[in-house]
């Protein structure tokens, strides 16, 4: 069975910034299902459909490698879902990946897990980021212990190599299973 990293969708999610981070961790082996907050289906904001795997509920921390927040407006939907908090909270304990880009520190912001850390993100959001505690850099892609984040769309192949870069460090690190 594949090592299992989880996207989050909800409706007008950042098309690329879920799409592209998907394929590429698939290349590199991982599974990689789209849950939100209870829709069989997603339209991102340009309308490319994301038909999800199940509600964030149905996902246990056990089971996953890390958690994606992508964004577009999706991330303001989601960090009002207590199972995503929840979740984001218990994968972040675990030291276990959280990805993030644009407007997906949101998610992170609101699970209460940014202070003291380096976050990218798009400059819309770094008063938010700034204000719960973390620093905003102005960087393609950010890499703080299990924390990646990156800017925007044109940062995604910086963004993937962090993914896979951390996601190898981590499983080095971890104990066997």
């Amino acid at each position: 069975m594949s090592p299992t990293i989880l996207m989050l969708v909800a409706a007008d999610y950042e098309d690329l910034e879920v799409w592209y981070p998907k394929l590429r961790l698939e290349e590199a082996g991982y599974a990689v299902p789209l849950a939100g907050l209870g829709e069989p289906e997603y339209q991102g904001k340009y309308g490319y459909p994301a038909r999800t795997d199940g509600h964030v509920r149905d996902f246990a921390a056990a089971e996953l490698e890390g958690i994606i927040a992508p964004g577009g407006w999706a991330p303001d939907k989601l960090r009002r879902d207590p199972a995503v908090l929840a979740l984001v909270r218990e994968l972040h304990a675990q030291g276990k990946l959280i990805g993030t880009i644009c407007h997906g520190p949101w998610v992170l912001i609101s699970a209460g897990i940014v202070r003291g850390r380096r976050l990218a993100a798009t400059v819309g959001i770094k008063d938010d980021l700034e204000n719960a505690g973390a620093t905003w850099v102005d960087e393609p892609a950010v890499i703080d212990g299990n924390i990646v984040s990156a800017r925007v769309p044109k940062d995604l192949p910086a963004f993937g190599c962090a993914l896979i870069e951390t996601l190898a460090r981590l499983q080095h690190a971890a104990p066997q299973r």
